[in-house]
Order: C-alpha cells, then structure tokens, then sequence
C-alpha cells in the first residue's frame, strides 16, 4: 500500500470532498447523520488506504471544515469533538492496518474495531471536557447513547461498507492486500 506522497494528498483532498458531501444524503438531518455516521467513512478509508498521517489530518480537518462551510454540525461541541473522535479513527485504523504483518479481512476487521472503539473513548473525554467548560454534564449515559446505542446503523453499515469496498478495490488491482507467506489469512478471507 506504498503510494507517493502527492498521490496520497490528492487521495486525501478527495476523501475531504466526499466527507463534505456525504452528509447532504441524510438530508442534513442531524438525527439521521448521528445514526449513519457519514463522515465517519471517508477518514476510515483515507487511514486504511493513504496511512495514519493522512488519515488523522483528514479527520481533524473535516468536521471544522464542513462546520465552517454549512454550519452542520455545529461547531461547538460537536465539530470540535467531531474533530479529535475522527482524527482517532483515522490515525488508529491506518497505523494498525498498516501495521499488520498481513492486510486481509481479518487485519481490516481488528483494525476496524479497535479504531471505533479508542475513537468514541477520545469523544466521549473531549465531549466531557468540552462540555464541563461551558458548565453543562456529560453523563455516562449521554456517552452510551451517543456513542453506542444512537450509532448502531452507522457502525453496521462501517462493518459492511468497508470491508466490500476495500475487497472490491483489492479485486480491481487499484489497493492491494498484502500477504506474508505463512498468513493465516486464506485467500477465500479477501
């Protein structure tokens, strides 16, 4: 998965773009985004395919950008969690990715998994945080609802979407899995 590195911010530029766009097909209902989570693919895919760095400065820039532009989602809290919750995704899922002696559905599932999991810890801390400085609570039930239990279709659809776009671009040639001789990865895995 080696590209150069004007590839891989012309990759990130256009994952940007498709973060921006993305959320105009829940018709800018915040309800619908915080299910769906569309955002939340364009910086999994820009860590998986260009890397960690791009990923993490593709999920810092994208929610303040897109805040900036059509002021959804509000800037604060939300984009400015937004922001830190995506940069962890990014970074977490193109370093362990990257990182894996093999890169098959195995390697892209743990990765997955973990990413979402240290990258609603990192929202649920700067939620808190955010919210105890302009004086409100963030309960842990505020946590579980926002990062667990409203986003439920949102990480089902990850956990589909993902991994079949990610085979689909192994298939056409454009990224390839990479395998160790003696992977435990069979070929049916990809």
């Amino acid at each position: 998965m080696k590209h150069s590195a004007l590839k891989n911010l012309v990759l990130s530029a256009m994952f940007i773009a498709i973060g921006i766009v993305l959320p105009f097909f829940t018709g800018q209902i915040p309800e619908v985004g915080k299910m769906l989570l569309p955002m939340h693919l364009p910086v999994f895919f820009c860590g998986l395919i260009c890397g960690w760095q791009y990923g993490l400065a593709v999920g810092i820039i994208l929610p303040v950008m897109r805040s900036a532009m059509f002021t959804m989602p509000v800037m604060f809290p939300t984009a400015v969690a937004m922001s830190f919750e995506l940069a962890t995704y990014g970074a977490v899922a193109g370093f362990l990715y990257n990182r894996s002696k093999w890169q098959c559905i195995v390697a892209l599932y743990r990765s997955l998994i973990i990413a979402m999991l240290a990258g609603r810890l990192v929202w649920g801390c700067v939620q808190a945080i955010l919210l105890g400085l302009s004086g409100s609570a963030f309960t842990f039930s505020a946590f579980m609802a926002g990062a667990f239990t409203t986003a439920i279709p949102g990480i089902i659809l990850q956990l589909i979407f993902i991994p079949a776009v990610m085979v689909a671009l192994d298939r056409t040639g454009l990224v390839h899995f990479k395998k160790a001789q003696s992977a435990p990865c069979s070929a049916n895995d990809n």
